[in-house]
């Protein structure tokens, strides 16, 4: 077996199959949502066949709306060109067993490329996230570093079930707590039988667990996984988010990662961990003081990058609508571009110290999908130490209340056209990247600015 519980390898899948202990095999891929998609593949035919030939789904899948409808106006994939497949190709370094699916196993596929959307000569697709985030992991590479990373994900839990939620339209569901429940013991406790549920099957499924703790929302949590290179990382990430779930699902409850459920209660948020490595050391400690932090050169200018193309890359890190709902003064959540040490108003904060010395980046909420967040901070980090950008000074003190710091984009709408007039993000991506995502983001606006809310009527309907 290999070293991570829940990891396995070939042989292992065939032991297991040929024994009984695994009969299914789950080949998913991820979508520009973050959802796991794919197939469940008899256990036997995947060794047989998949293994070697790997699997197919239809190409909309690169262009359906968060319900599931196609949406016109893609160039990759439309109603002209008939909707084709894309071929999907198993990470055998990603097999695992779903200790929380009986008999199960899952592998993490890349996407193989098509013409005029190739990624850069790789064989895998431009447009699919997880190819977008190995092409900021090769150019990394190509300069002598890798990128370890963590992503510290939340939601809210909930005692309803998902279809008990969609019968009373998400309006009156009861959370799993009833006070603030911030590293409460107490009431951490009483959602043991959820959250231990979820620790045990995510360890056994080759999700190393470090803790999980209650949040600041009523009923909202957090579980940390063992931090990994990022590739790993994003992957680990989706198997969680899929994990919690789907156990939710069979416990009769529901959880959301939406990343603002309540106007008045706190937003989920996914923040990420990010430090350079060269070879086995951290590239990011040195002698230079950059404030209250002893750092190296790699991590000033990484850090001045990061911030430098916050704005310009918000979409990936706030992907929706009520993504921008979530950043309010008193809030735990970032408004303005500013780093500190150990400082959470600020939207990039700095821990750890020699060896564990990272940056935190504290704006994405749980509803990003982590391949295209992760991507995003790398190929922003990469591009600061490319250009030896410097960052602004350190910010001492409530970053709330600073107003002479740049803000954040206040909307969607405003995200993509930061996204969409980016030089940098057409460099780092590519093109066809830039043109798919800025259409699939000015679709999900549309979307929210044709409908009608439970708001309108509420203050409408006889007032005016």
């Amino acid at each position: 077996m290999t070293s991570i519980p829940g990891m396995l390898s070939v042989e292992d899948l065939a032991r297991e199959a040929k024994s009984g202990g695994i009969d299914t095999v789950l080949v998913v891929f991820t979508d520009p949502y973050g959802r796991s998609m794919g197939k469940r593949y008899d256990a036997g035919f995947f060794l047989e066949a998949a293994i070697e030939d790997g699997a197919h789904v239809c190409d909309y899948l690169f262009t359906v709306d968060v319900g599931m409808e196609p949406i016109p106006g893609y160039r990759f994939a439309n109603w002209e060109a008939g909707y084709g497949d894309v071929h999907l190709l198993p990470d055998l370094s990603t097999l695992r067993r779903t200790s929380w699916i009986e008999r199960s196993a899952m592998v993490q596929c890349d996407v193989a490329a098509r013409e005029g959307f190739d990624d850069g000569g790789s064989g895998l697709l431009s447009i699919a996230p997880r190819s977008i985030l190995r092409a900021q992991v090769e150019q990394a590479k190509s300069r002598g570093l890798s990128a370890m990373a963590g992503s510290e994900l939340e939601f809210y839990s909930f005692q309803d079930s998902y279809a008990e939620a969609v019968q009373n339209g998400y309006a009156t569901m009861t959370p799993a707590g009833w006070y603030i429940e911030d590293y409460h013991i107490l009431q951490g406790t009483r959602e043991e039988p959820l959250i231990g549920n979820l620790r045990r099957h995510l360890r056994d499924s080759g999700v190393p667990v470090e803790n999980s703790k209650g949040e600041w929302g009523l009923g909202q949590h957090e579980i940390n996984v063992r931090y990994s290179d990022v590739l790993t990382m994003a992957d680990r990430h989706c198997v969680y988010k899929q994990c919690v779930k789907e156990i939710a699902d069979a416990m009769g409850r529901s959880v959301t990662f939406m990343a603002k459920p309540f106007a008045d209660r706190a937003g989920s948020s996914c923040h990420l961990h990010m430090s350079l490595w060269s070879g086995e050391a951290n590239a990011f400690p040195g002698d230079d003081a950059l404030g209250a932090v002893r750092c190296s050169d790699a991590f000033r200018w990484f850090l001045g990058g990061w911030i430098a193309h916050a704005a310009e890359m918000m979409v990936f890190y706030a992907p929706t609508v009520n993504s921008y709902k979530r950043f309010r003064s008193g809030s735990w959540a970032p408004t303005r571009l500013a780093w500190s040490h150990d400082n959470r108003t600020a939207g990039f904060r700095v821990v750890g110290a020699g060896q564990s010395l990272r940056i935190e980046c504290r704006i994405p909420g749980a509803d990003c999908n982590p391949y295209l967040a992760f991507a995003a901070s790398l190929a922003s980090g990469l591009d600061g130490i490319a250009r030896q950008t410097e960052p602004p000074p350190s910010f001492d003190g409530d970053v709330y209340s600073a107003d002479h710091l740049p803000q954040l984009p206040g909307s969607l709408a405003e995200a993509t056209e930061a996204f969409a007039a980016s030089d940098f993000a057409r460099q780092a991506f590519g093109a066809e990247v830039v043109e798919h995502y800025e259409h699939f983001f000015r679709t999900e606006q549309s979307a929210y600015d044709h409908a009608v809310t439970d708001w309108e009527r509420a203050r409408y309907f006889e007032q005016i």
